[in-house]
């Protein structure tokens, strides 16, 4: 099986720090640690295959197929495959407002 180099993008690393952030405030860091550590293999797991994600509704409306995502809980992983990569665009909430957020990150 192929494996892909994963690639997290500066802000999906800003994402991750984020959430950790927030949780870690809001909770407990035992729960911000807990999530990191799975937001973390997910996107490492992506290594192998990475194309069992599936389309950002929220993108998919629009006719944009190149983006993928992958879950755990309620935080979306949104990546997209070129070559033998997998780049880590976006690491959120999926709660948040996500048509705005992913308008302004990928629909200039």
């Amino acid at each position: 099986m192929k494996k892909y180099q994963i690639v997290i993008t500066s802000e999906a690393e800003k994402d991750i720090f984020d959430i950790y952030d927030y949780i870690a405030k809001k909770d407990t860091l035992q729960n911000a640690e807990y999530v990191l550590g799975n937001l973390e293999s997910l996107i490492l797991s992506l290594a192998e295959p990475p194309e069992r994600g599936h389309y950002p509704p929220e993108l998919s409306v629009q006719g944009i197929k190149e983006f993928k995502e992958i879950n755990f809980k309620l935080y979306r992983a949104i990546y997209e495959i070129i070559g033998s990569k997998v780049i880590v665009h976006l690491c959120v909430d999926g709660r948040r407002d996500m048509k705005t957020l992913l308008e302004r990150r990928f629909i200039r």
